[in-house]
């Protein structure tokens, strides 16, 4: 740490600390994780490493960059690029919703990220407000892959508690043992929700509770989640004889237009299979209708070009410009051709605030 001045304390964690700190040699701002002991706690170490090696591996624009990893007495540290806001950070200052417009700015870069995640074979399985870097000038990049678990064709049974629970995808709630990217998707709904009213859209204080509220909105779980319900004493009393009737998103959120209401809808179906992926919605006329992406991945590069030129980060400018050209598709770079069949009128503030993983 001896490069290193510590500023100040940014986030905690149950692994350790997240400091804010100055590199000494280039008097740039960097963000540091700093680990408990790693040496005689098994289980802090294996997060450690298995966040390092993720990291190693993923390049991306939507990303946080990782600019080192060392061990210092007994312990790992993780020197990351330097943002300097949160999307919670832009929530508690905007109580009736960020606007569609900036709304659809952040979901569209964070489903970038979570797509070239998938196409890595990687699942994040944390996405909420606080691991959503969001920096001055609107760039977004997802944090913190303690949770993250690479993707297995084997069907090896998965960790139950994942996921903040508000969150948190129904297959985690009943006790879905094989579950996989449909849990990001899951959470990129409700985050896009809070986003749009400025309000989470289900705070359930329990999980059973956390369930009752999805019910409430969307209807019963599908029927494979069912079964499980029915062998869990706990919850098959509590949802026992629940009817097919629901609020529904369209009544909930009827002063949104339907495109808007039919993303939110692809991202939060019941059963994880009819769950669109990220490649689905980045096309998605939500997106699509006004030839937003070509427009403003233009803008976002520009951003991005700005950013790593600062002295710690020039040296991974082309490996991650690089990486994330090449996993935007060719169907991504042509959304434009894509036809509308809605026509969508934006301005901001208008509204209140298959793989498994081993």
């Amino acid at each position: 740490m001896e490069k290193y001045e510590q500023l100040s304390v940014v986030g905690e964690g149950s692994y350790g600390i997240v400091m804010k700190c100055r590199h000494l040699p280039t008097n740039q701002i960097v963000a540091v994780k700093k680990f408990l002991e790693t040496e005689e706690d098994a289980s802090n170490r294996k997060v450690a490493i298995r966040e390092i090696r993720l990291l190693k591996r993923l390049k991306h624009e939507n990303l946080v960059t990782m600019i080192e990893a060392f061990r210092h007495r007994k312990r790992f540290y993780l020197v990351f690029e330097f943002v300097d806001g949160t999307l919670m950070d832009e929530l508690e200052r905007a109580p009736l919703g960020l606007g569609e417009q900036k709304s659809r700015e952040r979901i569209f870069q964070v489903l970038r990220a979570i797509s070239y995640c998938h196409k890595n074979r990687i699942v994040h399985r944390d996405i909420k407000p606080e691991n959503i870097l969001v920096s001055s000038k609107g760039l977004v990049k997802i944090c913190d892959f303690g949770f993250a678990r690479i993707l297995s064709v084997s069907r090896e049974l998965c960790t139950q508690y994942v996921a903040t629970r508000w969150y948190r995808a129904p297959e985690l709630l009943v006790g879905e043992r094989y579950y996989g990217t449909p849990v990001d998707i899951w959470a990129i709904g409700c985050l896009f929700a809070e986003m749009m009213t400025g309000e989470p859209l289900f705070p359930g204080k329990t999980d059973i509770d956390q369930l009752h509220l999805i019910v409430k909105v969307l209807g019963k779980p599908c029927s494979r989640h069912q079964k499980l319900l029915s062998k869990n004493s706990q919850l098959r009393t509590k949802f026992k004889g629940k009817s097919d009737t629901s609020i529904d998103l369209n009544r909930l959120f009827y002063y949104w237009p339907l495109p808007t209401i039919n993303f939110l809808d692809k991202c939060l179906k019941m059963d994880p299979h009819k769950r669109f992926i990220a490649d689905e919605l980045l096309k998605h006329v939500f997106f699509t209708a006004d030839q937003f992406p070509t427009r403003f991945l233009i803008t976002l590069r520009e951003m991005v070009e700005i950013e790593f030129n600062s002295p710690l980060l020039k040296s991974f400018k082309h490996e991650v410009l690089r990486s994330t050209d090449k996993a935007d598709s060719v169907e991504q770079r042509k959304m434009q051709q894509i036809p509308s069949l809605w026509s969508i009128t934006l301005k901001d503030n208008s509204l209140k605030r298959k793989l498994f993983v081993k």
